[in-house]
């Protein structure tokens, strides 16, 4: 029996150029959010639109612009919230000192997933691949071919890593090491519209994202401050 078809949406939303997905099973009409932010009602009318149904929410980092109409989902749904469980750990010990770029996942019903957990929703396999850099517990999802990156990777850039609970080596590491190891037919997701297209593929990207492409920390510091500047 083969793989189930994925159903996924992808809408930009809010004043910060988010993306939000849907993401689930067409044949079940069953969905997950990834990355609810800025519009509750608007998320689940684009839902509705497409007969789908809200079942969960998954996050790939918990910064307050990629989750915070979280709560205000899983109130109505009475489903789970999905977070690494590096950033449920970081958010249990820091919170307090994140200046409020965090969202507070431990006041919701968390499940704490680890790296290449794989999660079902309906008949679709969703694997976390814990990606940090941008904080410790960033994620991305894969789900057939279709990679969605959350602020690991843009189209063109990668996530900074000069925030509160940012690493440029482990970035780097999780550039190189796993997302770059990935097929180059798989599509880039990303969790903000920063480029002059929405998506893209992992070999187009290993083409030409400059920090995708750095073999070693001091080629990906060199295009990193090229970031920042």
């Amino acid at each position: 029996m083969g793989a189930s078809p994925v159903y996924l949406k992808q809408f930009e939303i809010g004043p910060m150029q988010n993306f939000a997905y849907l993401l689930g099973d067409p044949e079940r009409r069953e969905c997950f959010v990834v990355d609810p932010a800025w519009d509750a009602e608007g998320i689940f009318n684009r839902a509705a639109s497409d007969r789908m149904k809200i079942t969960g929410v998954i996050l790939t980092h918990a910064h307050y612009d990629h989750a915070n109409v979280a709560a205000e989902i899983l109130r109505k749904i009475g489903g789970k919230i999905y977070v690494n469980e590096e950033e449920v750990r970081f958010l249990e010990k820091f919170a307090a000192n994140s200046g409020g770029i965090f969202c507070n996942v431990a006041s919701m019903d968390t499940v704490a997933v680890r790296d290449n957990e794989k999660i079902k929703i309906g008949g679709v396999e969703v694997r976390c691949l814990h990606t940090p850099g941008h904080t410790p517990g960033s994620q991305c999802l894969l789900a057939g071919k279709n990679l969605i990156t959350g602020d690991t990777l843009f189209v063109d850039y990668c996530g900074r890593c000069d925030l509160f609970g940012g690493d440029p080596a482990k970035m780097h590491e999780s550039l190189s090491r796993k997302l770059a190891k990935l097929e180059e037919d798989v599509v880039l997701y990303p969790g903000h519209h920063y480029s002059d297209r929405p998506t893209s593929t992992l070999g187009e990207e290993k083409k030409t994202n400059p920090y995708l492409k750095a073999l070693t920390f001091q080629e990906f510091t060199r295009a990193l401050r090229g970031l920042l500047d």
